[in-house]
């Protein structure tokens, strides 16, 4: 790990439940940041026993949703950069130095990278999945975590480069762990969809999934990822599929 000396004014937030696989190649990977801030959710495994070998800034705090729990993270930084990051993300080596060149002198307010997610065995670099731009290094006082959850997102009052090297994602073990989570985030979907008044109809559930197939096997190439490509060109199809059936459920059934 870097001396303090050396390491750069930034806050970097990672909020976690039950992250005992992915959270110290997370924390390795921002070492360099002055501080690191871990919100916890009261996970159950050895989460909060690894965070705290990188930081003495472990806060337990009920979950609120993802917008909230990022939000509250950004909110406890005291370095005039933050860096948002996701439990099962890295920053890679290449980004590392490319954020230390920025931040010499930095030109913008906030800073987006491309995200490349590692799934079935191979890093993904066509089709929806890439490059997946994020906005997660800006001033902490100039940047709030807006978004509908589970889509929260980072919105930067003041000018916005891109750079170039990548965040590295860790997003699925394997395709059980990924049918959970698009049954998880669906449900989380639909009803705020429902509760805003949305509504879902047959066109939704016969041409969006479609829709979102072509455009990223076809348009965005996804094909060229071989199994890999088409297995989340299908999934993600499926998803939209669900999320509007979910949606079509509740309006069968009027709760809210």
């Amino acid at each position: 790990m870097d001396s303090s000396d050396n390491r750069k004014d930034v806050t970097a937030c990672v909020v976690t439940f039950n992250e005992e696989k992915n959270i110290r190649r997370c924390l390795e990977s921002v070492a360099w940041c002055r501080e690191i801030i871990v919100v916890d959710s009261f996970s159950t495994d050895r989460t909060v026993e690894i965070a705290r070998e990188f930081t003495d800034r472990v806060i337990q705090r009920e979950w609120p949703g993802f917008r909230a729990q990022k939000e509250f993270a950004r909110q406890q930084g005291t370095c005039e950069w933050s860096l948002m990051l996701d439990a099962d993300e890295e920053i890679s080596p290449e980004l590392r130095e490319e954020i230390f060149t920025v931040l010499e002198h930095p030109a913008a307010d906030g800073f987006s990278m491309p995200r490349m997610v590692f799934y079935l065995g191979r890093w993904i670099r066509h089709g929806d999945w890439y490059p997946d731009r994020k906005l997660r290094l800006y001033r902490k006082e100039a940047g709030e975590i807006v978004g509908i959850d589970p889509h929260d997102y980072v919105d930067v009052k003041g000018p916005v480069k891109k750079l170039q090297a990548p965040i590295f994602h860790y997003t699925y073990d394997d395709i059980a762990h990924h049918l959970n989570t698009i049954n998880r985030f669906s449900s989380i979907t639909a009803r705020e969809k429902f509760e805003r008044g949305k509504k879902a109809s047959l066109a939704d559930l016969l041409f969006r999934p479609a829709w979102k197939f072509f455009r990223g096997y076809i348009i965005k190439r996804g094909f060229l990822d071989g199994r890999a490509g088409l297995s989340i060109a299908l999934l993600t199809s499926f998803e939209v599929w669900v999320k509007y059936l979910k949606l079509r459920e509740l309006q069968r059934e009027g709760k809210a």
